[in-house]
């Protein structure tokens, strides 16, 4: 595993960055940002509940089959649902089709379970039968599982419950840790089966601060914003913290100055982070 380092960044906003050796300056390759909203097809599954459900998928125009490609995984924020990754409307999932279009990547994006699931029991059947799906469409060389908010979190439960079907995270705004969270309860207990108190383990389980060896082998991108009160940022600063003491390949973003949010440009900057080691673990 390549050693990590500490850079101090010149910008006051930025707290922390934790880099791999070879992770320096990270120019963002593609075209200039894009606006508006961009096509997605509609792809019905068979969830393993029995029912026909759906997710979005958005092959980018240059996507080539014939060479190295990935599968991005973008997971919608609380009360939103699929299409909020294609609607244009969010820095987040802007740059995350931007990111993909630029390493050869498809973008899936799911309501997993529900649009207030917080990858509970059914979403994460829900996930592992797309991903089954997509396995059986295309060869990927990488899955990469990431999302904002809601997705953010559950982009770590998910890691953590399967670190062997992804193979990096990239997660924005998000809590690593439902026992310390306070929002949103009804409907986190709603999809956890019980309250906290009902069942705590089941939060401990979903809980990706609790398996920081999980992540030692998929590159993890987490950004924060220290002003957010929706989703706190300690659970996930502590998680990445961790992975970096224990050998880990992590970056850490956070924005002293915003809230419940990650700017166009530190969202591709964790993707780069995440696509470029991954690619690098490549036989040539």
């Amino acid at each position: 595993m390549t050693k990590k380092t500490f850079q101090q960044i010149g910008c006051a906003a930025l707290l922390a960055l934790w880099l791999a050796a070879s992770f320096r300056s990270v120019p963002l390759p593609g075209a200039e940002p894009r606006s508006g909203a961009i096509d997605a097809a509609f792809v019905e599954f068979n969830a393993p509940d029995g029912t026909r459900k759906f997710y979005y998928e958005h092959v980018p125009e240059t996507f080539d089959p014939n060479k190295p490609a990935a599968l991005v995984i973008a997971l919608h924020g609380h009360g939103s649902e699929c299409s909020q990754a294609f609607d244009g409307v969010y820095a987040e999932f802007r740059a995350t089709n931007d990111a993909a279009a630029a390493h050869n990547a498809v973008v899936v994006s799911p309501n997993y379970g529900s649009i207030t699931s917080w990858m509970g029991p059914q979403g994460e059947n829900d996930l592992l039968a797309i991903l089954e799906e997509q396995r059986s469409k295309r060869n990927y060389d990488h899955v990469v599982i990431s999302g904002g908010s809601m997705g953010g979190s559950s982009s770590l439960t998910f890691a953590a419950l399967h670190p062997d079907l992804v193979d990096g995270v990239v997660s924005m705004n998000g809590t690593a840790n439902h026992l310390e969270y306070e929002n949103f309860q009804d409907a986190i207990a709603e999809s956890f089966g019980g309250s906290k108190s009902e069942v705590p383990l089941e939060y401990k389980k979903r809980s990706g601060e609790y398996y920081p060896e999980l992540f030692l082998n998929n590159p993890t991108a987490i950004t924060l914003g220290t002003l957010d009160t929706v989703v706190p940022p300690d659970s996930a600063r502590r998680l990445a913290q961790t992975i970096q003491k224990i050998g880990g390949t992590v970056l850490l973003i956070e924005r002293a100055d915003i809230g419940h949010s990650t700017p166009y440009d530190e969202a591709r900057q964790a993707f780069e982070f995440v696509f470029q080691a991954l690619e690098s673990q490549r036989v040539p």
